[in-house]
């Protein structure tokens, strides 16, 4: 039917306006039909009539053409499945190969998970929640007896009310807490555990990790290679009471305790690089986030040019309003990953750069050669990709397979403050001796590196610093 015409059509004076089936019926229809494309959208019709049942020449004329518009678009139908199953054709995967991407699980230790997706509290804690809870509550009188083989899950119930703002929440949202029972494991259990699994379980539970990162950290020290901190070398922090306010972590959308954590952070490394600058120099943030490093470096050392190197644009736009609230005229923004930062500089800076990124970033600070104060973070991500392969030094490809630098990564990530004493000293232990290994590797590019620990402990569960310079081969040349 016409674009123009109005979905339904009625005859003047009550009656049914299509059952007649003489010469005159069907003539008044067909011109009806042929005015239909210039009609008005509205119009008015009879009382009743029934519409439907006319048998006409022209009804049959106006059935074509309907039935040639549906027959178009059956054959776009047909066209856009005939494309669905085009593209339900895998494509060419450009994933690296399997015997340089892939470990075996079996070969990793498990992962701790005090929460939903491991060691930190999540948005998926949040939504499951309120999910679990009234699950907990449709269980009724059989509580107590499911939950007896559900114990990781009532102790997760548990834990999240402890998160702090979680109980204020659940106030807020009208949610009676549930008393739940005790979650020991007994022998009624629907899941009940052997002697010889409960043995075996125990054998794994030592502070060692059998079967964890023991073996490689043996492997290294009968090679003569252990982790290695020195102190930090710098123990003034930063005034944060004659800052600016807009220079302070907690204009960054932080809250107050993470705030006073990120300014300990800040202090850190502000104190190892304002050694290391001299007026003119160039320093860039990578990985810079909202610009909390950064923007601090700029205000402080006002003689130094600093870039911020950010692939996020929420993030970016956040630290140029601060700086413009500052009116820093020292600081530069570049949305960019970091591959595609080509200039020279003098210092390289990254707070928390997760994974791979941290070798990026210590890369580039060598072909620029560039002193770098880098903080690693997640060593859990960190694998084998086209550019990188672990481990990085010679002195570790020598020692260590990959599986076995991976080990190290993993038991590096467990370092929360969740975790008992020894579990963080082994992570601790795994960190230095990934963090060694990328020490190394700039070494042998004729670098001075050492490995710290920012101060206090508390201010970050990774808090080793990566410090590197070129005052040796500058000395000797």
């Amino acid at each position: 039917e016409s674009k123009n015409k109005e979905p339904t059509k009625k005859t003047s004076d009550g009656g049914a306006g299509c059952s007649g089936e003489g010469a005159d019926g069907t003539k008044d229809l067909s011109e009806e039909t042929k005015d239909r494309k210039n009609e008005e959208p509205t119009h008015e019709g009879s009382e009743g009539g029934a519409g439907c049942s006319a048998e006409g020449a022209g009804i049959t004329k106006d059935l074509s053409e309907e039935n040639k518009d549906t027959e178009g678009l059956s054959v776009e139908l047909r066209t856009a499945l005939a494309k669905l199953a085009v593209e339900q054709i895998p494509a060419v995967s450009s994933r690296e190969q399997p015997s340089i991407r892939k470990v075996k699980t079996s070969d990793l230790p498990p992962l701790e998970h005090l929460f939903a997706e491991g060691l930190f509290f999540t948005l998926t804690d949040i939504v499951l929640f309120p999910c679990l809870h009234y699950f907990f509550v449709s269980l009724g009188d059989r509580q107590e007896q499911i939950l007896k083989a559900l114990p990781l899950l009532s102790c997760w119930y548990q834990r999240v009310q402890e998160v702090p703002g979680v109980k204020k929440a659940i106030v807020r949202c009208d949610i009676q807490l549930l008393n739940l029972p005790a979650t020991v494991p007994s022998s009624g259990m629907l899941f009940p555990i052997s002697v010889e699994n409960k043995d075996k379980k125990m054998e794994t539970m030592d502070h060692y990790f059998r079967g964890g990162p023991r073996p490689t950290m043996t492997k290294l020290e009968e090679n003569g290679i252990s982790a290695r901190f020195i102190p930090h070398p710098c123990s003034s922090s930063q005034d944060w009471s004659i800052l600016p306010v807009a220079a302070n972590p907690i204009e960054g959308m932080l809250s107050p305790e993470r705030a006073l954590r990120k300014q300990q952070q800040l202090d850190n490394i502000i104190s190892i690089v304002t050694k290391l600058a001299k007026p003119g120099d160039t320093i860039v943030d990578f990985c810079s986030g909202g610009g909390h490093l950064g923007i601090v470096l700029a205000h402080t050392l006002s003689s130094c040019q600093v870039i911020l190197v950010e692939n996020k644009e929420e993030s970016l736009e956040r630290a140029k309003d601060r700086c413009d609230s500052l009116g820093l005229q020292n600081i530069w923004f570049l949305q960019a990953n970091l591959d595609y930062f080509t200039g020279s500089f003098e210092i390289g800076v990254a707070l928390h750069a997760c994974g791979v990124a941290t070798d990026m970033v210590i890369d580039h600070c060598i072909m620029a050669q560039a002193a770098f104060v880098v903080c690693p973070c997640c060593y859990g991500f960190m694998q084998n990709t086209v550019k990188y392969t672990f481990p990085r030094s010679q002195r570790f490809k020598s020692v260590l397979s990959y599986k076995e630098h991976m080990v190290l990564c993993r038991f590096a990530d467990q370092t929360a403050v969740q975790l008992p004493a020894e579990r963080r000293l082994i992570g601790k232990n795994c960190m230095g001796l990934v963090d060694l290994d990328r020490a190394l590797e700039a070494e042998d590019h004729g670098y001075t590196v050492y490995v710290t620990s920012m101060e206090p402990d508390s201010c970050s569960p990774k808090n080793n610093l990566i410090v590197g310079t070129r005052e040796q081969l500058n000395a000797s040349t």
